[in-house]
């Protein structure tokens, strides 16, 4: 990743997507992610207010913490996140990329430099959080773990992530600054990347395949209460 060599990566702004269709797509670029031999980093906005919630959390322990509806299980670990003024983003890496074998907290760890990187650009001043906390909060924006993204002490950056054969797959999100274009910051972010990793940017070809199998994800599984409510 050091080498002056460009590395393509692919870019795909998927825009405003109903909650269960975002957590497909996701599940879909992992599961796509080893044929297309790329990294994806995806930008993406929300249909309507929603919340989402950890793999492993339970639905009937998250109802109370929000009244934001629906409320949908990530294919991701972490705690509930609100999604009625975020940033959302998602990475994916294939197995052959070296994201892909660091390990947990390294991964998060560079992923939120990243980020803050990307704020410096646009002058707004963010740190990294030293400390590791108690244990990781059951919301998602209560609390900051090691790495998490503060600006003036408060936390506005979290990610989940999941590891398989398949790929690496990172969900993020950011509750911004006020007063900070998106459109800006999300290119500063690209600059980022093309800076410290020579990434050349290419679009995603999400074709008719892939997007049939993200609605048959949202409609069969994510948006189903069976899922949801599984744990």
């Amino acid at each position: 990743m050091n080498s002056e060599t460009l590395v393509q990566w692919y870019l795909f702004k998927s825009g405003a997507r109903p909650a269960a269709e975002n957590m497909a797509i996701d599940e879909v670029l992992l599961q796509a992610v080893p044929q297309l031999g790329k990294p994806i980093l995806r930008l993406y906005e929300w249909a309507q207010p929603a919340a989402t919630f950890g793999y492993f959390q339970k639905l009937g322990e998250v109802e109370s913490m929000t009244r934001l509806r629906p409320l949908v299980r990530r294919p991701t670990g972490g705690g509930l996140v609100p999604h009625d003024a975020d940033w959302t983003y998602s990475l994916v890496f294939p197995p052959t990329d070296p994201w892909y074998h660091l390990k947990a907290v390294e991964s998060y760890r560079r992923v939120h430099q990243w980020l803050q990187m990307a704020f410096e650009k646009t002058a707004v001043a963010t740190a990294l959080s030293a400390s590791a906390g108690e244990k990781a909060p059951e919301q998602c924006f209560v609390g900051a773990q090691r790495s998490d993204l503060l600006w003036r002490g408060r936390k506005i950056a979290g990610a989940a992530q999941r590891r398989t054969r398949q790929g690496l797959l990172i969900q993020g999100s950011i509750q911004p600054p006020a007063a900070i274009d998106r459109t800006i910051w999300q290119e500063a972010l690209c600059d980022v990347a093309r800076a410290q990793w020579h990434v050349e940017w290419a679009s995603l070809p999400f074709d008719p395949a892939l997007e049939e199998r993200a609605a048959h994800l949202a409609a069969g599984k994510y948006g189903t209460s069976q899922y949801n409510r599984r744990r």
